[in-house]
């Protein structure tokens, strides 16, 4: 038997393994199909955009990868078993070729090696994301306690190829809040290392010492302000914030950005100088505005043609 029949049968080997799953993935395929006939999500209309809408995207396509790497992983010895078992069921466990299986687990070894790096990559920017959308979900609950001093609160509202984490507005003014997730350090003083210094140019974490955000933080709030003021006619002047949760923040100097930890949101934002104040009328416009471009979640149920299906 030559070398493409043996690979056939290797084949072969392979696919009945994978009946099981294939199998079970009809029947949930099929089951959709049936229940989209027969049932319709009961919401009409599109949802505000949620804290962290856009990092937990990313989060569930970076999972996706894992679990293809994953997949694959198991699937290369899968294979190459099923070829040394198609191998020995024709000329006999003595008669495998010496050189072929070398090149075989060569190969799988290099294909083996390739999928853990990637994997290992992913699960790396998996954990920056995951400590990200944790940070946007702790400084979202603490700006929502906002709505009862009179403010609205929306969350990752889509700009121009970027994200804004969060904004409030509140008759003392506009506020465009950057989130940073931000991991500590286990080793050393414990104290130390949960202290960031702000001099009103750049945060001096333990380790580490940035401008990112506070760069980003006034691009943002440039961009809302502009925004903001053409769509409803009067001008807008955006305060950038950064959010630090989990942060003790110790402010050595003053500058266009506001530094905050998690907890001292509910008491300071609204106390910001800088801010401009907002009428009744022009803070309604604005809420407006920011309601029509965070609300644009479909709901998950169906999204499809079928939850404009009239009701039975």
């Amino acid at each position: 038997m030559d070398l493409a029949q043996e690979v056939l049968r290797a084949l072969g080997f392979v696919a009945v393994m994978l009946i099981g799953p294939m199998v079970a993935m009809g029947f949930l395929l099929l089951r959709k199909r049936q229940v989209r006939k027969r049932s319709r999500t009961p919401l009409t209309g599109e949802l505000l955009r949620p804290p962290g809408h856009s990092l937990l995207k990313q989060i569930e396509s970076h999972r996706d990868e894992i679990d293809e790497q994953l997949m694959r992983l198991m699937l290369i010895p899968t294979v190459f078993t099923a070829f040394c078992f198609a191998q020995i069921h024709n000329n006999g466990a003595t008669q495998i070729r010496l050189g072929l299986a070398v090149i075989m687990a060569l190969a799988i070894s290099g294909l083996i090696a390739y999928g853990v790096r990637a994997m290992l990559k992913v699960a790396k920017r998996l954990d920056a994301l995951k400590a990200g959308y944790d940070a946007e979900l702790a400084v979202a609950q603490e700006l929502d306690q906002l709505m009862r001093k009179g403010a609205w609160v929306f969350h990752d509202i889509e700009a121009n190829g970027f994200n804004i984490d969060h904004v409030v507005i509140a008759p003392q003014g506009v506020f465009a809040v950057e989130t940073k997730g931000y991991t500590k350090r286990t080793d050393g003083d414990g104290k130390m290392n949960a202290r960031v210094v702000f001099d009103g140019q750049k945060l001096v974490f333990p380790h580490y010492v940035t401008t990112g955000p506070i760069e980003q933080a006034e691009r943002q709030a440039k961009w809302l302000s502009d925004w903001l003021g053409k769509a409803t006619g009067t001008p807008v002047m955006a305060v950038p914030v950064v959010a630090l949760p989990g942060w003790y923040v110790e402010r050595k100097g003053a500058g266009n950005v506001n530094v905050f930890s998690g907890k001292e949101l509910q008491t300071n934002l609204l106390k910001i100088r800088r801010a401009q104040a907002v009428t009744d009328s022009h803070l309604r416009q604005i809420a407006h505005q920011l309601d029509q471009r965070c609300r644009n979640i479909k709901p998950q149920l169906f999204s499809d043609a079928a939850t404009n299906r009239s009701p039975p």
